[in-house]
């Protein structure tokens, strides 16, 4: 595995290299925070792409798999795949550059234009794409390349790290503010498309309703000061509103079992949070927490038809309080809904069960290669 070490020091050499759970990871230094202005990840990608170009070919192997975003991924993945003769499997994780176009990040035509052709660079010199989620097959296909060289294998959850382990009634009386309240939870980054003044907006209109519930958010990013300063100019940082801040993944998971809903956002034009595939969103159905999304995607339908969450309003903050309101104070429903969620993870989307499809998927296009090379 190549990897980019975001938090090296500034002496650190160009490349080390660990093993991890059984994977050689070798890491390179290269700053990225989503802090950071779109120009400087753009640096940070670039510079990424360069050095990673190298070491994979240098590297070698039977096969490339190459995980986006950003879409720069594809160029030193097709170099090593070219220089190695072996075939590339690309998965696509977020439809670039569909999205960093659709959010103002490029504007340049010129640049608009080059992300395009990667785009279809990255497609064509695959063997096979893997898709999150239908919608993004669709895009990709649409794209020219061959329905039936594309797979959809979403995201997966981790139903160890989720599984309730005592932490939970600990952190509720570690804190005097939450107790045995309510709590609804956000977890992840703070980011322009996340549209964190929604949810301060929300707590602010959940206190006119229900002062007793707590909403909690976990995660750092651009827009974390700003989150601060909305809720402090709403007058509910720190009265049913809290910023927890980041914390290690197997922390913040504590805040996701510990919840009693959690609520993934996002906003912008469609093609955002049409096929939105969130890593918290499926955190919550391992931990069996109903979830609710405030846009109508893939993730948040889905959640709805099976009884595991709710679709709130996007504009009507008042409307979709009163819905939060009443889905926290349902008992009932909410142990239902954790059953439902907890079932989807089970059944559908077991991490081991996604991983081993992944696994054969590739084992094909290996002896695909393999036949190929026999024949000639």
């Amino acid at each position: 595995m190549i990897t980019s070490d975001r938090d090296a020091a500034p002496s650190a050499p160009h490349w080390r290299t660990t093993t991890e759970a059984g994977i050689q990871v070798h890491w390179t230094p290269v700053k990225y925070s989503n802090k950071m202005a779109y120009s400087e990840r753009l640096r940070s990608f670039f510079s990424f792409a360069w050095r990673a170009s190298r070491k994979a070919a240098e590297i070698g192997g039977d096969i490339v798999f190459a995980t986006s975003t950003p879409l720069t991924i594809a160029i030193p993945a097709v170099y090593a795949a070219r220089r190695s003769r072996v075939p590339l499997v690309f998965e696509v994780r977020d439809l670039w550059p569909a999205v960093p176009i659709a959010i103002g990040a490029i504007r340049n035509p010129i640049l608009k234009w080059a992300a395009r052709r990667l785009e279809r660079f990255a497609y064509r010199n695959s063997a096979r794409v893997v898709a999150l989620a239908p919608g993004m097959r669709d895009e990709i296909v649409a794209t020219g390349y061959p329905r039936e060289k594309t797979t959809v294998i979403p995201n997966g959850c981790d139903i160890a790290e989720f599984t309730d382990s005592g932490e939970e009634a600990e952190l509720r009386s570690s804190y005097e503010w939450l107790g045995n309240r309510p709590l609804l939870v956000f977890t992840g980054t703070f980011g322009v498309v996340t549209g964190m003044d929604y949810l301060v907006r929300l707590a602010a209109a959940i206190d006119r309703i229900d002062p007793d519930i707590r909403v909690a958010a976990v995660g750092t990013g651009r827009s974390f000061d700003s989150t601060r300063e909305l809720a402090t100019e709403l007058g509910v940082l720190d009265k049913n509103f809290f910023l927890i801040g980041q914390l290690p993944k197997h922390k913040a998971a504590v805040w996701t079992r510990t919840a009693d809903m959690s609520i993934t956002m996002l906003t912008g034009p469609d093609v955002i949070w049409r096929d939105a595939t969130q890593n918290k969103f499926f955190d919550s159905l391992a931990a069996g927490k109903p979830v609710a999304n405030n846009f109508r995607g893939w993730q948040g339908i889905l959640a709805e038809e099976a009884g595991a969450g709710i679709i709130l309003s996007s504009t009507d903050i008042d409307s979709a309080s009163r819905d939060i309101v009443a889905a926290l104070r349902d008992t009932e429903w909410l142990a239902s809904a954790a059953e439902a969620g907890r079932k989807l993870a089970l059944e559908r989307f077991n991490r081991d069960d996604l991983a081993a499809n992944l696994g054969v998927l590739l084992e094909e296009v290996h002896d695909e290669a393999q036949s190929a090379r026999a024949r000639s």
